[in-house]
């Protein structure tokens, strides 16, 4: 029997996984629609708003988590922390494989539908100038300072994602965030901060 959305919305996400690799289809559904947008915002980021590439990354993470259900081993690590591991992992590759090459110009979230128009070209400048600033961080910097920062996940987990110490981790993001803040300063006034 399949689960239904509105019967699991708390299920843990290890008993979905499971219940996927033993065939229930419902349960992968369940937990596409929860993670899948945390991955897709994990990638965009990690990849300086290419949302394309986000997109194809976020879908091999997915396929990869659907592969290794059946073997899932309960206990070992959480689901979302080995998706993030995974996802982190792929984008690396990416970048890796085609350098450093990414125009500032392709930065940029779409902007919030709901407030007015100059709330939005402010919130859309913002995010453009944040990802560039992210983009011009050295790649570990900016998987931590992701992970941390825009998706709040806690440094013991950013640290189990990574592969490295909680104090490397929490190295990389204070380094991560006074280049940021030094990049950024200098835009506070015309990013509409010194009005606030």
């Amino acid at each position: 029997m399949s689960m239904a959305l509105d019967d699991h919305h708390d299920t843990p996400d290890e008993a979905l996984l499971i219940a996927f690799g033993n065939g229930d289809a419902g349960a992968a559904r369940l937990l596409t629609a929860r993670l899948l947008p945390r991955v897709l915002a994990i990638a965009s980021r990690l990849l300086t708003g290419d949302r394309a590439e986000a997109e194809d990354v976020a879908q091999e993470a997915m396929l990869r988590l659907w592969r290794i259900a059946p073997d899932w081993r309960s206990g070992e690590a959480k689901v979302t922390t080995w998706l993030y591991r995974v996802t982190s992992n792929l984008c690396i590759d990416r970048i890796r494989r085609r350098g450093r090459s990414v125009a500032l110009e392709a930065a940029g979230d779409p902007p919030d539908p709901h407030p007015g128009a100059a709330a939005a070209l402010l919130a859309a400048d913002r995010s453009a100038a944040l990802d560039a600033a992210l983009a011009r961080l050295p790649d570990r910097q900016r998987q931590a300072v992701v992970l941390r920062h825009l998706e709040e996940l806690a440094n013991p987990q950013i640290a189990e994602i990574m592969e490295i110490s909680t104090e490397a981790v929490e190295s990389l993001t204070a380094r991560g965030r006074r280049a940021l803040a030094a990049a950024l300063t200098a835009r506070r006034e015309e990013l509409g901060y010194d009005a606030e």
